[in-house]
């Protein structure tokens, strides 16, 4: 963590900020007599370009840096921000909190375990080359989708990318720091062919530089995937409606599992008995075979962090496996309401948010049936290959997505594309229709943001090509 905790000085405690010794000092009135908390000091710098028809609509760069000091008792959590880094601030902050807390008696928890060796330092997409080239590229992606197909009737395309650096100070002085870059690629087309238009898209990116998105071969390639997804739009016909067996594709669709699934197994819903899964512990919540992991670790993924917004190093942190409810994911509050361990899910959109229990990569792990198979194996159903949009009731788990691409299977070949296909169903019911778990486990591109209590964070999927029965088709056919 050197590295990192040297950036963090540089940033947080120059001639302009506040020295370690002197903020501990500051916050040790508000972190007496409590349970948890702690300071949280962020710098990001962050840009955007989009273009859309040949032109560069809008183009961004902000710098923010600012902290969040928050003392933890019991359930009540008392919390305050500033949008900069300094001792009369701070006090100020320190103070308030002071006077608001509660008078329990109460003593301090153990911090988190060391963190491991940074993921990212020294990566910092920004310093790469000069914001010029990147709006140049955009410009290079619109000509070379119109030089592609000449049904291309309009080309949207941007690129972002964002340097955050944060530091977190606890009451009894100890430090940890950590680099987080970010890059994401977004690509959209139209095509029109006989009067007929339709769209399609594809995005990538993650924690790396921007020369991971920029090569030549990486955004031509996602230009080809747009005017594909553009293809199967421009011939697919009516979806149907009705209960059928739906495979689903590998990769992103993991979606579903992230929304209808990851949600309900946040420490903070399970806690309060308002998750669809509270209580069941221990107990089958779906077919033998579905595990599925949260994983913070995986290098250069987008929900990946060396350590999550409280300090708690992140992990591996297995939720179902082979069907059994075994874990939840879980900040440091919830972990010790619940008597469970801190998983390194506590995060926050900014220095102006409290941490909460989220996810970070939530994944499906693979199994042994090959995708053909799977689809060999239905007479009639629903091949959902992406997703758009979704909605879900964490209290009820009931889901509604909407797939952006997906076809019919008949007598067990894939046929027509179909628009206008939903799934409908139960997060909890769903996974027990789980019939076959493919060997093809593949992670999204990297485009997941999740939100959560008006706070959005970067966050990644996984999974193999999976069989379900009898899930609820919502279609547009007559």
């Amino acid at each position: 963590m050197t590295a990192a905790l040297d950036t963090a000085a540089r940033l947080f405690h120059g001639n302009e900020g506040l020295d370690p010794e002197a903020a501990a000092r500051v916050i040790a009135p508000a972190l007496d007599n409590t349970d948890d908390g702690e300071l949280f000091l962020e710098y990001r710098e962050s840009e955007s370009i989009s273009l859309d028809d040949g032109r560069i609509r809008a183009a961004s760069f902000d710098t923010r840096r600012g902290f969040g000091l928050r003392a933890v008792l019991g359930e009540a959590a008392y919390f305050a921000h500033a949008g900069e880094i300094s001792h009369d601030a701070l006090s100020r902050a320190a103070e308030t909190i002071r006077i608001a807390k509660s008078r329990e008696l109460s003593v301090l928890a153990p911090g988190p375990a060391a963190a491991r060796a940074p993921l990212y330092a020294g990566l910092n997409p920004l310093a790469e080359a000069p914001f010029a080239a990147r709006a140049e590229l955009l410009q290079q992606i619109d000509a070379f989708a119109r030089a592609a197909d000449p049904r291309v009737v309009q080309v949207m395309a941007s690129i972002a990318g964002e340097w955050q650096v944060i530091e977190i100070l606890r009451a009894d002085g100890s430090r940890v720091a950590d680099i987080r870059p970010l890059v994401r690629l977004n690509i959209s087309v139209v095509l029109e062919q006989h009067g007929r238009r339709e769209s399609g898209s594809h995005g990538f990116g993650g924690r790396t530089s921007y020369a991971d998105v920029t090569g030549l071969e990486a955004w031509q390639s996602a230009v080809r995937e747009a005017i594909r997804q553009a293809e199967v739009n421009l011939a697919s016909i009516p979806a149907p409606a009705g209960e059928m067996p739906v495979v689903l594709g590998a990769g992103w669709p993991g979606i579903l599992l992230h929304e209808a699934i990851g949600h309900g197994l946040e420490g903070d819903f399970n806690r309060k008995q308002t998750s669809a899964f509270a209580g069941l512990m221990g107990s089958r919540v779906a077919s033998p075979g579905v595990t599925v992991v949260d994983d913070g670790t995986i290098p250069n993924r987008r929900g990946s962090l060396t350590i999550d917004d409280e300090g708690t190093p992140t992990s591996r942190t297995t939720l179902i496996e082979d069907g059994i409810l075994v874990g939840f994911l879980q900040d440091r509050q919830n972990a010790r309401l619940m008597n469970m361990r801190a998983t390194g899910n506590g995060r926050r959109q900014s220095y102006a948010h409290a941490p909460m229990p989220r996810m970070t990569n939530t994944i499906m792990l693979g199994g042994a049936a090959s995708p053909e198979d799977m689809i060999k194996s239905v007479k009639r159903g629903l091949y959902a290959v992406n997703f758009g949009g979704g909605q879900v009731d964490i209290t009820s788990g009931k889901f509604v997505f909407s797939a952006s691409e997906a076809y019919m299977i008949e007598d067990g070949r894939v046929t027509a594309p179909v628009k206008g296909a939903t799934l409908i169903g139960n997060g909890p019911d769903a996974l027990t229709k789980v019939e076959m778990i493919g060997n093809d486990m593949t992670l999204d591109p990297g485009i997941g943001t999740c939100g959560k209590n008006g706070q959005g964070v970067p966050v990644g999927v996984g999974q193999p090509t999976m069989k379900m029965s009898g899930l609820t088709v919502g279609g547009t056919a007559a």
